[in-house]
């Protein structure tokens, strides 16, 4: 009897949330962009799981490591609208957001509108536009709409911004302020591949033989299926437990000595948001400390700021935000 209530049981536990569906469409993505990205797993997956969760990327990393034609590639793979914005120091607001033109036949102002409206939206070389460029992101980041001349416009959905940025070439660029910082889910640091990933590279592109990469990749996910997707994982179950471990690291990263400012409450949020998708796309239907760890380095990575006496000894955030999660006592 004992053993028909334990078959029973897992059963329920089974078809809590159906994520068949969901795991196929995740496999699809991940199959389509590895006809021709080599090595980028992880990046891969916190595309994926921002994509989930409504939030957008910031992506940093030398040139030439396929920062941009993963973030191309991967907005192929969806069935929506994209569009590339190059950053630079002369672009304007309105050369983004759009701008009110005088209509002759009809002498009124009509608002046309600029390249972020759109699905999928590729900015290259963020940290190479001015203050006030980078202030007019603010509105469409955070509310998902832009204001002009008194006129609200919503993004349609889905909206997602994933940004490139170089760490090392910084003639030229300007800081990104902490408030825009915050608004990107993940900060992806893309490093270098290894050896047999180079190889890998190297053997792709010879047997492309010249064709465009883009027409290597298919559409394999509808916004209907993604609404769908990001209804589920609303529905993740989360535990006390995990919600008490999440903001015992939050906490700590705002009085630990090696920082100079940590975590905002909206870094607990984005935490647990990245916990659940990431709970979901390995088939759970709840969340676990290793879902919690997954999420803490992209969200902290450009959140937290070193003390400059621990950034001058080479010190890292990704060093300290592990060193905050192995003092934190892992729930059981």
């Amino acid at each position: 009897m004992e053993n028909n209530e334990e078959q029973s049981n897992d059963l329920d536990f089974n078809t809590r949330i159906p994520l068949e569906d969901l795991l196929k469409a995740v496999a699809d993505i991940k199959t389509e962009l590895g006809k021709v990205i080599i090595g980028q797993e992880n990046f891969i997956e916190l595309l994926i799981v921002s994509l989930l969760v409504d939030g957008h990327v910031l992506i940093e990393g030398v040139p030439g490591v396929a920062k941009t034609i993963t973030a191309k590639l991967f907005a192929k793979t969806l069935k929506t609208d994209f569009s590339r914005i190059q950053f630079t120091p002369d672009l304007m607001p309105s050369d983004i957001l759009g701008t009110s033109i005088f209509n002759v036949k009809t002498s009124e102002f009509e608002f046309k509108k600029g390249p972020i409206f759109s699905n999928i939206v590729l900015i290259d070389e963020i940290n190479r536009a001015p203050a006030k460029t980078q202030a007019a992101m603010f509105e469409t980041m955070e509310e998902r709409q832009v204001t002009m001349d008194g006129t609200t416009y919503p993004m349609a959905a889905p909206f997602m911004v994933l940004a490139t940025q170089n760490p090392i070439e910084q003639e030229g660029t300007y800081a990104l302020p902490e408030a825009q910082l915050d608004r990107f889910l993940f900060k992806v640091k893309v490093a270098y591949p290894n050896v047999d990933e180079e190889v890998s590279i190297l053997k792709t592109h010879h047997e492309r033989k010249g064709n465009q990469p883009q027409k290597e990749v298919k559409n394999v996910l509808t916004p209907n299926a993604l609404l769908g997707f990001k209804s589920q994982i609303q529905e993740i179950v989360v535990e006390e437990k995990i919600f008490k471990y999440i903001a015992d690291i939050i906490t700590k990263t705002r009085n630990h000595p090696h920082l100079y400012l940590g975590g905002s409450p909206r870094a607990s949020i984005a935490t647990l948001s990245s916990a659940k998708a990431f709970a979901a796309i390995n088939g759970r239907d709840f969340v676990t400390p290793e879902d919690v760890k997954k999420a803490l380095v992209p969200v902290l990575n450009h959140r937290v700021i070193l003390t400059p006496e621990r950034e001058m000894e080479g010190m890292t955030t990704e060093n300290v935000v592990q060193m905050i999660t192995e003092s934190v006592e892992i729930p059981r």
